[in-house]
């Protein structure tokens, strides 16, 4: 767009004049509240339940940004997450003034604002904190819609391209003497977010009827400038024009490695994309990801502390599984801490999924989610069930996560448009956005080949009840057979398998002849000995809890049914018609 004949390029003397008048300006009105400042409100949990009276939504994107107007707008929507943090929440008792400065704060590079658009001398130029008109006119205008008193409030000389606000009904601020003040007769509560695409703001309150959704529309008033691929290149606000952008720049949030995931980032992963894991070495095996072309950043202390920490830890009594979620917190805190406003779009690992939410480092991002379990409320309902047939069992009940994680974990996981799945089980749970990964089955050239056949059962596991040991246990007593357990973890110290002959063997190397590998697992999310067998041509018995499609070589049985266990058992025997009469035999 061209600027008018008569308009002056901004030189940098006239930066300065600006930046003087500003600083006289809010020197004025520091010294005039020195008595009066308005008050600043805290978060609070009244009002959470009180209805909706006014509701306000703006997109973020426009939809067409060049290399330029992405980092800048992708620079608003970080300045608009940072204030939101401070302002969703917040509760304004009756009577009281609401002052936008007051509650938001300066908008400064230390406390993490960027650049982003603002609305100078006639131009959208880029500044520290440029777009939190956004959120100032969306607050003025739910105020406006509820019936609020407006203390103080100042329109744009110009239209912003890509405002939603009706001519006369925006509201600009500019620290600290432009600012956005309204009182309301009755207390509110203030809730604002961000999603993938837009800015919610909410007001809530018991005094007044809801008033529904109010949605603004643009203004039909005189443009403003932008100033991003002007051709005016003496201009102290220049911002060159860039390529469009097609790909917005990603980054991967991850943890461990899962051979399938790998698999994803390199056929999914762009030439702007980074990469976040714990550490390269020396457990290369753990986090073998495949090398991003925009480079990547480790989290080395957090991975080493929780590998020292992890190897002192007993397996029982809970301790573990609640070292794992402390330590996905200081993971997702060390990546947020590093996590560039220009990304986007986010691929997380599900184990800071939950984290990151309540961090706010979603809001405003498109994500989508790596499940490497079920969603934590799935998760513990089927170990509650299991708890409630083996009452006895004491490491079925040992761990709950927080309340507060459960419910991070599933606000995530339903605004997440794509979910990520080798297993089964996950991805019948979200049939319209799991996409369903093969499962990678390991490279077995240089491993012995157990034979197939004879009277051994390998369990790969231990003995613990999500992995189904109690239903095991059970329908293989008073069976001929040789039972190869290769975990060490007990459910307590008295003897577990009763009467069964088992024996422990290592982990890699599986005795032979094999009949069959046997998971009855209620909870299980990386079958990779299951995988192993089916590399190896063994029968696999597992349930549909391991995550393994019905192929052949599969046979799946219900969880915890002894019953359908010990009939698949002896199909694998070979034997079935004599062992089930002996079966009977001895259960008589």
């Amino acid at each position: 767009m061209a600027l008018p004949a008569d308009s002056g390029v901004p030189s940098r003397w006239s930066a300065l004049a600006f930046r003087a008048k500003a600083a006289l300006l809010r020197t004025r009105r520091t010294l005039a509240e020195i008595r009066s400042r308005p008050a600043r409100h805290r978060r609070a949990e009244a009002l959470r339940d009180a209805p909706v009276v006014t509701e306000i939504r703006s997109p973020l994107w426009s939809g067409a940004e060049g290399t330029g107007e992405h980092d800048l707008t992708a620079g608003k929507i970080q300045n608009l997450r940072l204030a939101v943090r401070v302002l969703d929440g917040v509760v304004v008792p009756a009577g009281t003034g609401f002052s936008f400065w007051r509650q938001v704060g300066r908008a400064t590079r230390r406390r993490g604002f960027v650049a982003g658009r603002e609305l100078r001398e006639g131009c959208l130029v880029a500044s520290t904190g440029g777009g939190l008109c956004q959120l100032s006119n969306g607050l003025y205008e739910a105020a406006l819609a509820t019936g609020f008193e407006i203390v103080e409030r100042h329109a744009h000389s110009r239209l912003v391209p890509g405002s939603r606000a009706a001519a006369g009904r925006d509201a600009t601020v500019f620290w600290n003497y432009v600012d956005l003040r309204f009182r309301s007769p009755a207390s509110f509560r203030i809730e604002a977010r961000l999603t993938a695409s837009e800015l919610e703001i909410r007001f809530r309150s018991a005094a007044a009827p809801a008033a529904g959704i109010v949605i603004p529309f643009p203004a039909p008033r005189e443009a403003a400038h932008d100033c991003v691929g002007c051709a005016r290149e003496g201009c102290v606000h220049h911002v060159p024009k860039g390529a469009a952008v097609t790909r917005r720049p990603t980054a991967w949030l991850v943890d461990g490695s899962w051979p399938e995931y790998a698999a994803l980032m390199r056929a999914q992963s762009g030439p702007e994309d980074r990469l976040f894991l714990p550490m390269r070495w020396p457990a290369r095996a753990r986090y073998a990801w495949p090398e991003l072309p925009g480079g990547e950043d480790r989290a080395i202390l957090v991975a080493l502390v929780r590998a020292r920490a992890l190897r002192r830890l007993p397996t029982g009594g809970g301790a573990l599984p609640r070292a794992m979620l402390d330590f996905d917190r200081r993971l997702a805190e060390a990546y947020a801490g590093r996590l560039s406003y220009r990304h986007t779009h986010l691929v997380v690992g599900q184990g800071l999924l939950p984290h990151l939410w309540r961090l706010g480092c979603l809001q405003g991002r498109s994500f989508d989610v790596l499940m490497e379990r079920w969603p934590l409320a799935a998760l513990q309902a089927r170990l509650d069930r299991a708890l409630t047939r083996h009452p006895e069992s004491p490491t079925l009940g040992d761990f709950r996560a927080p309340e507060e994680i459960v419910a991070a974990d599933a606000g995530a996981l339903a605004a997440a448009p794509r979910l990520y799945t080798p297993h089964a089980g996950i991805a019948a749970r979200f049939p319209d956005r799991a996409v369903h990964l093969d499962w990678a089955l390991p490279d077995v050239t240089a491993v012995p080949t157990p034979t197939i056949g004879g009277r051994t059962i390998l369990f790969p596991a231990s003995p613990l009840g999500r992995k189904g040991a109690h239903a095991l246990r059970d329908a293989v007593e008073g069976l001929d057979i040789d039972l190869a357990v290769t975990g060490r973890a007990r459910e307590h110290d008295k003897p577990f398998w009763r009467n069964v002959s088992a024996r422990t063997v290592p982990g890699g190397a599986w005795p032979s002849p094999l009949a069959a590998v046997v998971l009855p697992a209620i909870v299980e999310h990386q079958p990779r000995a299951l995988l192993r067998a089916l590399a190896l041509g063994i029968p696999v018995i597992a349930t549909a809890a391991c995550g393994l499609d019905e192929r052949p070589g599969v046979t799946l049985v219900p969880e915890d049914d002894a019953a359908a266990l010990r009939q698949a058992l002896l199909q694998a025997l070979g034997d079935a018609p004599q062992r089930l009469q002996a079966s009977a035999r001895n259960s008589a």
